[in-house]
């Protein structure tokens, strides 16, 4: 009964769409009209793209899927198109696939159906990402483990630092392109005629600006751990982004030593600043 009902319901959508194609189409023209019956992809595994339909006339057939998956459906003249694809190990970008019905009839005139949409049931294997997503991982990763150089000014005396800045917590804010500020820890080697080592830890506040990225003042605490303690004031300023992850900026602070007479040490640095890995709050 379900079979008859099935028929019937087909039988009337041709002659209906054969009443209003013939009269919309008076030039002449010939089409081959598709009517999906079924298109769906099995939850279990394997995963797999039923596909049935019918044609207005006797036709061969292919189905193109995501615009690059092509698979044949029929390859002999028939009315009556059916079919099972293996889609477990195809790899999609997203979750809703798009499929196109290519029909050839007897004279050899090929048409293609309206497109068409059936959703996975699991996560889609997205071409390439997994590994564009570790590249950019590892390259990120060395990137941010580049040391900072710096002039280092102190006495009339000039010599030479790297610095490693990491910011350990980032404050949102209402921005997508930087948070509101962060707190960072920073290791430090001056070369000679210094050759010392210092260590930081600080704040620094974005605000971001037109033309540039942004800039940012910021104060630390800095360190020998040998009875040199100094308050640091700084200002950035973010100049450049790249790999919309870091941002090329140039820096300039002073370390003043409370109760020295206000002696001071300057420092003008540039470096790469990331929050990517940073934890959020």
């Amino acid at each position: 009964m379900r079979k008859l009902t099935l028929r019937a319901t087909v039988l009337f959508l041709f002659i209906l769409n054969g009443f209003i194609f013939g009269q919309s189409n008076s030039n002449g023209e010939d089409s081959v009209e598709v009517i999906v019956i079924d298109s769906y992809i099995t939850p279990e595994v394997p995963h797999k793209f039923m596909l049935s339909f019918f044609t207005s006339e006797d036709c061969k057939s292919k189905v193109l899927i995501d615009n690059k998956y092509n698979y044949t459906v029929s390859d002999t003249l028939t009315e009556s198109h059916k079919t099972q694809i293996d889609v477990s190990n195809l790899k999609f970008t997203g979750k809703s696939i798009p499929f196109v019905i290519i029909v050839e009839d007897s004279m050899g005139r090929k048409s293609r159906s309206e497109k068409y949409d059936v959703e996975l049931p699991f996560e889609p294997k997205t071409t390439g990402s997994d590994a564009n997503f570790l590249l950019l991982c590892l390259f990120g990763g060395a990137v941010f483990a580049l040391p900072s150089p710096a002039v280092v000014i102190s006495d009339g005396n000039q010599s030479f630092s790297l610095t490693k800045e990491i910011p350990i917590i980032s404050l949102r804010g209402s921005s997508f392109n930087y948070p509101m500020g962060y707190f960072s820890v920073e290791y430090s080697h001056v070369f000679k005629p210094f050759d010392k080592n210092f260590f930081r830890v600080g704040y620094k506040h974005i605000i971001e600006i037109p033309v540039l990225r942004y800039v940012s003042p910021g104060i630390n605490y800095t360190t020998n751990f040998k009875g040199f303690n100094a308050v640091t004031p700084e200002l950035s300023i973010g100049l450049i982004k790249i790999l919309n992850a870091f941002t090329i900026y140039t820096r300039g602070r002073l370390d003043i030593l409370p109760g020295t007479n206000s002696k001071t040490i300057s420092e003008f640095s540039i470096g790469l600043y990331s929050s990517f890995f940073s934890l959020y709050f």
